[in-house]
């Protein structure tokens, strides 16, 4: 985790775009793509864009491996309804997701670390796997000896980020609900994320 943690500014500029709208991302300084000299981006292929729309959505949800990002996309398809709408349900439900969305620490890979290491309990129960289906209604709070730990603090009076509306967030109390599955169009992106074009690159 360390490593894709000190490369956030690289993976940016990588995929063309700040993915976590970071004012210190370094693709709004340098939109060129990392490299010695740093080489023009060229018009990809509906192949390229279809994995590009991939790997972005993929590490805007952490850097997930593979394997985890496919069995999101495999329980999405199994779902009724649209493949893409149940795809964003599925990863914006995961525990360590809702933690970086309730604004308790100040990125996704420090959710991740943060719900490993204990910090975090749903519905009153401690929860330490990160990919843990938060469901609607659900209450995710911090542990009560981890309220003071200093990310925490800065983290929730940070003004960079704003509380999405599937979230009721108690800032003194620490506890977020998540109050319904967001679509979409719910989803505060700070880039342009397209779902579709990963169920197209699944479906090929």
């Amino acid at each position: 985790m360390k490593s894709i943690v000190s490369a956030k500014k690289k993976v940016c500029r990588t995929y063309g775009v700040n993915l976590w709208g970071d004012a210190n991302s370094s693709f709004v300084k340098r939109e060129n793509v990392p490299g010695q000299h740093g080489a023009r981006r060229k018009k990809p292929t509906d192949y390229g864009e279809q994995l590009y729309a991939k790997q972005r959505l993929k590490t805007y949800y952490g850097n997930l491996t593979e394997k985890q990002f496919h069995k999101c996309y495999v329980e999405a398809n199994r779902r009724k309804g649209d493949t893409a709408e149940n795809l964003i349900g599925i990863l914006e439900s995961r525990l360590d997701n809702v933690v970086y969305k309730a604004k308790f620490v100040p990125t996704i890979f420090a959710a991740r670390q943060f719900v490993n290491h204990g910090h975090i309990l749903v519905n009153g129960q401690k929860v330490n796997i990160p990919s843990f289906v938060v469901k609607a209604g659900d209450v995710v709070e911090i542990a009560e000896g981890s309220r003071q730990i200093p990310m925490v603090i800065s983290a929730l009076e940070s003004s960079s980020r704003e509380v999405p509306g599937y979230i009721e967030l108690d800032a003194k109390k620490c506890t977020a609900k998540y109050t319904f599955i967001p679509k979409f169009e719910d989803v505060p992106y700070a880039s342009l994320m397209e779902p579709n074009l990963v169920i197209e690159f699944y479906s090929r």
